[in-house]
């Protein structure tokens, strides 16, 4: 891994070579910058050597990969700055390991490597108020300035606030109001200033990437290759399975000249599109169904195809997961625990609605196909969801992961970076998923409802 690492150093680091390399860069989409000790700043690069001291800031398009030399995976999402405080590692030794973050701002995913697994109690990801130790895992951290959420996709961790006894310069998990949280859990803990402990709280689906894999090189590689593969025409599909028609032109998402802070939503005008507001799926027939997408203030306006205002998507429901604007309720009836005896089903789409960020401008995808499958005796599912857009080609979400006991399900495989969760009913007649992905340049997210076939 050494000579990977040697044979990978770039200018900016050149005059750092008596300095032991820690990892090296493997990804980057977007804008994303390294900050090391003597105040220099390097643009990050796939190969870009990190050191010990070294910052790394992500703009906000900005994501980067780094590979340890312990074969650690770190994944900086954006906004967000990860220092790397500390990486002593030796092959020889992996239990004298000494391995500390600190992720200043922003979400970061870690996967266990080496040095974490054989030196658990050396091992600490620092956030501004509180302290995560490991027992060998992979796990989401979101952190600002007054408060600090984490999720578990395997493993074990142990998050605990600053005090007396649990200071920042220490290392390892802390046990003063400490509270672990395993992958099983499919829940996430919680701490702001209001509180004296984590709280573990419903599932939240953070914007992280999925499971990070050597894979994602090819997966961007067909991207480009596919926006080089202009095709003709320009009309599109909102992202309904009843393929209700909009026409979505290039000019629509032009980079303007002062790009706005939050991307606004381009919907379609009276003169490229048939759509009217009948054509989407009514409240009254959303709140038949067991599962609903409840949607904070307007969303994407006349664009919302699938989704309730919350007030009325909650009512006599118990929220299950949520990412952002939206949240999935369930009617679950006072009871916690999927049917029994379910075996595995296959789903078929009932309606979905997916987008296209580019950064300035939000426009509505086709949704052309997808398959859903679970298996209630192994608790496995996976899925696969077909989308298009002049601006981005053909774009396939797959991924495939766990489902708990509770029916919540989330993904651990899958292009990277790319997230989903979900939901099913308990009688498993319906299911619904979030998901998201980044693309080379920008990304999209979307809903979807499924039915049992």
């Amino acid at each position: 891994m050494a000579t990977a690492l040697a044979a990978g150093s770039t200018l900016a680091h050149a005059q750092l070579e008596t300095v032991e390399p820690v990892g090296e860069v493997s990804l980057v989409l977007g804008n994303a910058y390294i900050e090391h000790t003597d105040g220099r700043r390097s643009v990050a690069v796939p190969g870009s050597i990190i050191v010990a001291s070294d910052r790394i800031h992500t703009a906000a398009n900005g994501h980067v990969h780094i590979r340890f030399v312990d074969q650690a995976l770190v994944s900086v999402r954006p906004d967000s700055r990860l220092e790397i405080v500390r990486y002593d590692y030796n092959p020889d030794q992996p239990a004298s390991s000494s391995i500390k973050l600190n992720l200043e701002e922003g979400v970061t995913r870690s996967i266990s490597g080496h040095g974490a697994t054989a030196a658990r109690e050396r091992f600490r990801l620092n956030t501004p108020i509180a302290a995560i130790g490991v027992r060998g895992t992979d796990f989401v951290v979101n952190a600002s300035s007054g408060a600090v959420r984490a999720q578990v996709n395997e493993g074990t961790i142990v998050m605990a606030p600053f005090s007396a006894d649990c200071t920042a310069d220490a290392f390892g998990p802390c046990l003063a109001n400490a509270v672990e949280l395993t992958g099983t859990s499919m829940q996430m803990l919680e701490l702001d200033g209001s509180t004296t402990a984590p709280q573990i709280m419903p599932a939240t689906v953070e914007r992280e990437p999925g499971m990070m894999r050597e894979e994602v090189n090819q997966a961007i590689a067909a991207s480009e290759a596919r926006a080089d593969d202009k095709t003709a025409g320009t009309e599109e599909y909102l992202e309904n399975v009843t393929a209700q028609r909009v026409k979505q032109e290039a000019a629509n998402v032009a980079r303007p000249t002062t790009p706005p802070t939050t991307p606004p939503v381009v919907p379609p005008t009276v003169a490229e599109t048939n759509f009217t507001p009948e054509l989407a799926i009514a409240t009254e027939q959303l709140q038949q169904n067991n599962l609903i997408w409840g949607r904070f203030g307007s969303a994407k306006g006349d664009l919302e195809r699938i989704t309730a205002p919350f007030e009325i998507a909650q009512e006599g429901r118990d929220w299950m997961v949520g990412l952002g604007d939206y949240r999935l309720f369930r009617d679950s009836n006072g009871r916690d625990r999927v049917d029994a005896g379910l075996g595995p089903v296959s789903f078929e789409l009932s309606s979905a609605q997916a987008f296209y960020d580019s950064g300035t401008g939000i426009v509505a995808m086709a949704v052309t196909g997808g398959k859903f499958d679970i298996n209630f005796n192994t608790r496995q599912f996976s899925t696969e969801l077909n989308m298009k857009h002049n601006l981005t080609g053909n774009v396939d979400f797959i991924t495939s992961g766990l489902i708990s006991e509770t029916g919540i399900f989330h993904n651990r495989t899958g292009p990277e970076p790319a997230t989903m969760a979900g939901a099913v009913s308990l009688d498993g007649k319906e299911a619904s998923y979030f998901f998201e992905q980044q693309l080379q340049t920008g990304g999209i997210h979307g809903l979807t409802l499924w039915n049992k076939r």
